[in-house]
């Protein structure tokens, strides 16, 4: 994997790179669908590839572990071949998944032991097998095994989890660097730092995570209820640290204003539910702000979903007939939403890369950041 800064924003940190992988070039900033199981919900993988411009997707190790299961993914060549996405591919380690079994799992140094949501089957989660998942996975950027810690989490809590982290994190590395891939395109390896909202933690997590030196870096544990300004607040702590020359991950994250704001920051990859889960309940995201599609107010509103959009469904459906997919709990409606949702994102971060490279970003992104939150 390579990185190339392009730009630089002259009023904040934002900056436009490109990462270069096997499955191609991802131009940054960069949203990442999220396809958790082997799927970007409601969507084809030609609307990701064609309608959405999607660079990048995402896969869920836990998931993907669980079904199709391994045997299955090496069988098929991994999960480019299985799911036929010839693009690049982030996986993400099961950390999160774990993290939110609370119930049903327990973390001692080895590893996390942890019951499936499915069938109650008891399973081992370590550094070591969390690589050897990701290496059978087969995608091009594959993360570190880590805690991630709970909001509000206990100072002490927060410290000993970190330390265990950073040990994980050898594990994973010495794992990742006495291996090969398995599909004869290369993998790279990013660390994740996490330390709550304890700006010292995040200080010397941050510091441990650049010490590996790794082709990229992650920000971890700020996607898990922490009001938007603590965000904001450890995500510029940590860019500064975080080798400039590097991408940097903020995982989860998040709303438009969020990755606007992040953007600005630093932060040159996000992904997040977001767009796909609130898509499937009535919610889209547009560029004047909020539109709840299960509202009375829409079901005779017949103009377009968004007129000026290069999306074909969004010129051609109205607001009134999506109003009644949505009430009549029809399938068509959550894909509708969805790909609305994702081309809006996809859109958002691309025009943050034009305004990065023409240098208005900082006055843009000020200007949008009113209108995105904004309820319709």
């Amino acid at each position: 994997m390579k990185f190339n800064l392009t730009a630089q924003d002259p009023l904040s940190k934002a900056r436009a790179g490109e990462i270069t992988t096997d499955h191609g070039t991802i131009k940054t900033p960069i949203f990442m669908p999220v396809g958790t199981a082997g799927t970007v919900k409601a969507v084809h993988q030609h609307e990701l590839r064609d309608d959405i411009k999607a660079q990048i997707i995402l896969g869920n190790t836990y998931h993907l572990y669980l079904r199709p299961g391994l045997d299955t993914l090496e069988k098929a060549g991994g999960l480019h071949k299985l799911i036929g996405w010839d693009r690049p591919i982030l996986t993400d380690s099961g950390g999160y998944q774990v993290y939110s079994l609370s119930e049903v799992r327990k973390i001692k140094e080895e590893g996390v032991t942890f019951r499936s949501h499915i069938d109650g089957s008891k399973h081992l989660f370590t550094p070591e097998n969390a690589i050897d998942i990701q290496r059978t996975i087969g995608g091009d950027i594959i993360m570190a095994f880590d805690e991630c810690t709970p909001y509000p989490c206990e100072y002490n809590y927060a410290r000993r989890s970190i330390d265990m982290t950073h040990r994980w994190l050898k594990r994973c590395c010495d794992r990742f660097d006495t291996t090969e891939p398995k599909y004869g395109y290369s993998q790279s390896f990013f660390p994740i730092v996490q330390g709550s909202v304890y700006k010292d933690l995040r200080v010397k997590s941050a510091e441990v995570i650049a010490s590996f030196e790794r082709e990229g870096n992650a920000i971890g544990g700020l996607s898990v209820g922490e009001p938007a300004e603590e965000m904001y607040a450890m995500t510029e702590l940590v860019c500064d640290i975080l080798p400039k020359e590097k991408p940097r991950y903020l995982m989860g994250v998040g709303t438009p204003v969020n990755i606007l704001e992040n953007i600005a920051l630093g932060v040159d990859m996000f992904d997040c539910v977001m767009p796909t889960r609130n898509a499937r309940n009535g919610m889209l995201f547009t560029k004047d702000g909020i539109l709840n599609m299960r509202n009375e107010k829409w079901k005779n509103d017949f103009s377009p979903i968004e007129a000026d959009s290069d999306l074909w469904s969004d010129r051609e459906y109205s607001k009134a007939y999506l109003r009644h997919l949505m009430a009549a709990k029809e399938i068509l409606g959550a894909q509708i939403a969805t790909l609305h949702n994702l081309h809006f994102y996809l859109w958002l971060v691309t025009t943050a890369r034009e305004k990065i490279i023409s240098g208005e970003f900082y006055d843009w992104k000020n200007i949008m950041v009113k209108r995105l939150a904004q309820r319709l």
